[in-house]
């Protein structure tokens, strides 16, 4: 298991989404990640995409790294667009999972991806609004806050690794080396950890 599939979901805004901290992200985990011995494929989703090649991709993965910019609680609208085309006209990777024969088979069962995933964000959001019963989420965590993205990998089949989060990006005492240090940690925890 070393191919990894990165997703880069981001969507240009001049001023405040030029793009340069997810692609900071991206390089740093393929570098990582090659140095390491896998083979690593990206998509740009905003510099355009084949849906075929796409869904190809996905199954040839052993692992997908997401990356992509919190926009309005959830991943920008162009990368919502991506899963719709390639999970809807690219290859099926699944049936619902139920059966008619089998009523133990139950509705999001049916994935046929048996790799992992795992979902990098950038937020401008802090920290602090996880996990906290008087945070803005209502005491939800990172992950609980994304149920969405982390059901459509769950109904293709495939498992969550930890994921990451850098937060506040915007309030301007960013510490990007140390935020690089703390997302390398989690990539070699989730892909060199035995």
């Amino acid at each position: 298991m070393k191919n990894v599939l990165i997703i880069n979901g981001h969507q240009h805004y001049d001023v405040v989404a030029k793009g340069e901290l997810t692609a900071t992200y991206i390089n740093t985990a393929t570098k990582l990640l090659e140095e390491k011995g896998f083979t690593v494929k990206t998509t740009h989703i905003e510099k355009g995409y084949d849906i075929k090649e796409e869904a190809e991709k996905l199954v040839w993965a052993d692992y997908v790294i997401f990356q992509y910019p919190v926009y309005w609680m959830s991943m920008p609208w162009i990368a919502k667009k991506y899963f719709d085309e390639v999970l809807t006209q690219g290859v099926h990777y699944s049936s619902d999972g139920r059966s008619r024969e089998d009523a133990s088979k139950t509705y999001g069962s049916g994935g046929l991806l048996n790799g992992k995933y795992m979902l990098s964000l950038t937020y401008n959001c802090p920290v602090s609004e996880f996990d906290n019963e008087k945070g803005f989420f209502d005491g939800l965590s990172l992950d609980e806050a994304h149920i969405a993205v982390h059901k459509i990998f769950q109904f293709c089949g495939m498992t969550p690794l930890e994921s990451y989060a850098v937060h506040d990006i915007f309030k301007g005492d960013l510490d990007l080396d140390a935020e690089l240090s703390k997302f390398t940690n989690i990539l070699e925890n989730n892909f060199l950890a035995k």
